[in-house]
């Protein structure tokens, strides 16, 4: 069964009531966070109880951990405390490259070989554009091992550039944040990953966050994180294939299987070449059709 990716829903690992409406929820994916919602007192009390979370949940391969970044010092201690639950996944903050990747990679395997699992069933996504040094990297992760989405965060990285604001009057991110949006879906696209739009705070808004899912979706994006269960519905909609898309993306596939061997074709007025089969196939994939 393939994975949807279509909503990240975070929740702090110390609050088992937010973790448990996150895990209830129609998000594709449940993020339970040990990182910038857990204060540092709180970490260890806070790994017992997502250890504990999972481990109650008949749909663990949904249920994805965002563990503190290799830099903190803490990741091991997280991943000692969650992997023998069995978590779907791990969500890893302010990698700087693959090879952030392939260093988590090691640790997943030792523990998943201590606790009797399957060598690789834990899966890995990555944050690409909290800190400087990661902009420069965000082409790096072709290959990287169990990898499968890749997203972007404005808040570190600002924190970092010592930036007051991050959007301007119009609400829109300002350069270098569109810039970091940007590396994230061309190094996804290129390592061959899903990649993911970053959260929209203002959770109440729900309006805005639907346009801005819809944009990001026509953009390439193939999912979006959330803040708050709200969230999920316009997010799962907005990345949810309409019918007049599918009837679309049908009529692409069989006009090019009816005549073989051609290059470029019209339907309804338009003409249409390669690239446009392969963005109607890869339409028709994400609903679950085969596009033959």
């Amino acid at each position: 069964m393939t994975l949807r990716m279509r909503s990240w829903l975070f929740a702090p690992g110390d609050s088992e009531k937010k973790m448990t409406k996150a895990a209830d929820s129609a998000a594709d994916i449940a993020l339970l966070d040990l990182e910038d919602s857990v204060a540092p007192e709180n970490k260890s009390a806070a790994r017992e109880m997502v250890a504990q979370m999972i481990a109650g949940r008949s749909d663990k391969s949904r249920i994805w951990v965002r563990v503190n970044p290799l830099s903190s010092g803490e990741t091991e201690k997280d991943l000692d405390a969650i992997i023998a639950s069995g978590p779907g996944g791990i969500f890893l903050p302010k990698a700087e490259g693959g090879h952030d990747v392939v260093t988590l990679d090691a640790m997943l395997t030792e523990r998943e070989k201590v606790a009797g699992m399957e060598v690789g069933s834990t899966l890995v996504a990555a944050l690409v554009t909290e800190t400087a040094a990661a902009m420069f990297t965000t082409g790096t992760y072709d290959g990287a091992p169990r990898l499968v989405a890749m997203s972007w965060g404005a808040e570190d990285l600002s924190s970092e550039l010592g930036a007051q604001e991050q959007r301007g009057p119009d609400g829109e991110y300002s350069h270098t944040y569109e810039m970091a949006r940007s590396l994230c879906l061309l190094g996804a696209v290129k390592a061959q990953v899903a990649p993911i739009e970053t959260v929209q705070p203002e959770f109440r808004d729900l309006d805005a966050l639907k346009e801005r899912a819809l944009r990001v979706r026509r953009q390439g994006f193939r999912g979006m994180l959330a803040i708050h269960p709200a969230q999920i519905e316009p997010i799962n909609t907005a990345f949810t294939p309409s019918a007049e898309e599918l009837a679309h993306a049908r009529a692409v596939v069989k006009l090019f299987a009816d005549n073989p061997g051609a290059g470029t074709l019209a339907l309804d007025g338009n003409m249409l070449d390669r690239p446009h089969l392969a963005l109607a196939q890869r339409i028709l994939a994400e609903s679950g059709e085969e596009a033959d």
